[in-house]
């Protein structure tokens, strides 16, 4: 049948649940708490920072998110979507508009519309500032244990066991309470991830078989569970709850884009780099490649053709990545009409292309036509910041470092936040020897990771270099001053530890040690556990959140 396009679907006005707790945590120190772990988060190993990933799931999530007027709230929120390393089918929300996918559960769906359940889903939680509210539950709830020791102590006159169960009274109360809080939290998250689906064109119905797909994956650990213990909902609770939704919709198909099966095939291979791992993937990509789907196929050979380069074999990865074009450019076979036109994945077929000639360092030849490829598809993709870096990265390799100085400089000047960009700027530097200028890139980066203490350490440096210009010198002095006052703001009070040489990840908490040992919250953890640990404390089974 032919394709259309496809309008939005109506769905019906739901009501907004529940109020915000501005008042308890503002938007903007929403955002705020939310780029200090997020900081945290870019240096874990569990963060894939591959830029092909990266671009889609933005791109896709935005999409979402723009569906929604009022989704980026009163402080106009820049999402940003990522993926992490982990074999759990969840995904998490972030304070101010950073959603994570756990890349099990990106391999696990099926189309892009259960994926857009579960980033819809995420935005809800957002959208209905769930964590700003929580904090005002919490403070609430603080009260109920204050108030049950006074009982207790009065009961404590009686003897016996009586205060001790006062106690206990109060603490199980404001324990349901803050559960009761999540159980709402996640239905409300569900109700509105449903709107954002219908209102951007995806088919609601892969809500409830991504649902169904999630309960199979945890039955044995919620059959153990009392409904009453978890913190949202249960999956039979909320596919019952959606499905009543649904029935009133007209159903619709939508065609994925080839861009969602080959990030897959990325995600797949960088899951699992260990030998074990990269087997697996490779059986998986042979049988995929002998499916009929023209998707499906080409998909298997992309990542055969990705697999091959990390195993350091760029001539097997040339060849495969050219049979996944053959594929996709392939027409359909006779007799075939009225098929919709096929979606290329342009961007990531030409990303891939100067990736595998940039792994061949010691090619000369090669390292040509990934400069000239790179310097093609920049201007045919301005919009990708991955193909913008591998342009520096080629011009780099091929030794052109005055091409890739200024291309570099007036990249940082556009992306003031681009760590990358700065990285591979201190590395033209390097090779010039041009001392000052390193050290100062290298400061910008580690500021913009959270390092302000190695960032005012390389600008010590700087100053101290031979060839320090006085511009360089006024420089450094401004940028001392800026990054010396905001790390006294951090620090506050007198006395704090320097934040510095900490974890930046939830600073706003301020724990002391015998504290974070008696919460069983450490400093040095890896920083997706301790976002479990916060967001799910009875460390149930893999649920969207």
């Amino acid at each position: 049948m032919a394709q259309t396009a496809l309008a939005p679907a109506k769905i019906p006005n739901l009501p907004a649940l529940g109020g915000t707790e501005s008042q308890d945590l503002s938007p903007l120190m929403e955002r705020k708490l939310g780029e200090e772990i997020m900081r945290d988060i870019r240096r874990d190993r569990d963060y894939l920072d591959d830029a092909p990933i990266l671009e889609y799931m933005n791109h896709f999530g935005n999409v979402l998110v723009d569906s929604r007027p009022d989704a980026r709230g009163e402080a106009k929120y820049d999402y940003f979507f990522f993926v992490v390393r982990d074999p759990q089918l969840n995904a998490f929300a972030l304070p101010g508009g950073f959603i994570a996918v756990h890349s099990a559960l990106l391999l696990a769906a099926e189309n892009e519309s259960q994926l857009a359940s579960v980033l819809g889903h995420e935005i809800g939680h957002v959208v209905q500032r769930h964590i700003a509210r929580s904090i005002g539950q919490q403070k609430q709830d603080m009260l109920i244990p204050l108030a049950a020791m006074i009982l207790a102590a009065l009961a404590s006159r009686q003897g016996g066991d009586a205060a001790i169960g006062v106690f206990l009274g109060g603490q199980g109360l404001a324990i349901q309470r803050q559960l009761n809080f999540g159980r709402d939290a996640e239905r409300e998250a569900d109700r509105i991830g449903f709107q954002i689906m219908g209102e951007a064109g995806f088919d609601t119905t892969g809500m409830v078989a991504f649902f169904q797909q999630m309960q199979q994956s945890t039955r044995n650990y919620s059959d153990l569970v009392p409904a009453w213990l978890l913190t949202h909902p249960l999956t039979t609770e909320r596919i019952a709850d959606i499905q009543a939704r649904i029935r009133e919709q007209p159903y619709k198909q939508r065609q994925d884009s080839l861009d969602f099966f080959l990030v897959r095939s990325r995600a797949r291979v960088l899951q699992d780099q260990s030998s074990n791992g990269y087997n697996e993937a490779k059986l998986f990509f042979q049988a995929q490649i002998k499916q009929d789907s023209w998707q499906q196929k080409a998909a298997g050979q992309y990542g055969m053709a990705f697999l091959s380069m990390k195993q350091g074999d760029t001539t097997a990865a040339q060849t495969w990545l050219d049979q996944a074009l053959e594929t996709v450019n392939r027409p359909p076979p006779a007799g075939v009409f009225g098929a919709s036109p096929r979606s290329k994945a342009e961007t990531i077929f030409a990303a891939t292309s100067i990736e595998i000639k940039l792994a061949q360092p010691d090619n000369k030849e090669v390292l040509a036509k990934a400069v000239t490829e790179a310097d093609a598809a920049r201007q045919k993709f301005p919009l990708s910041r991955g193909i913008a870096h591998q342009y520096g990265e080629a011009l780099l390799a091929a030794g052109k470092l005055e091409e890739a100085g200024v291309y570099l400089r007036d990249q940082v000047q556009l992306y003031r936040e681009d760590i990358e960009a700065y990285d591979l700027l201190a590395q033209v530097y390097s090779k010039q020897g041009k001392l000052a200028l390193q050290h100062i890139a290298l400061a910008e980066s580690y500021n913009l990771q959270g390092g302000v203490m190695a960032a005012l350490d390389q600008l010590g440096y700087a100053r101290k270099s031979p060839d320090a210009s006085f511009y360089d010198q006024s420089l450094i002095d401004a940028r001392e001053r800026e990054w010396q006052a905001r790390r006294r703001e951090e620090l506050g009070d007198k006395g704090k530890k320097d934040m510095g040489n900490s974890s930046p990840a939830f600073k706003l908490e301020m724990k002391s040690d015998q504290d974070n040992k008696d919460s069983g919250f450490s400093p040095y953890t890896n920083p997706f556990d301790r976002i479990r640990q916060i967001t799910d404390p009875l460390q149930q089974g893999s649920s969207v959140r």
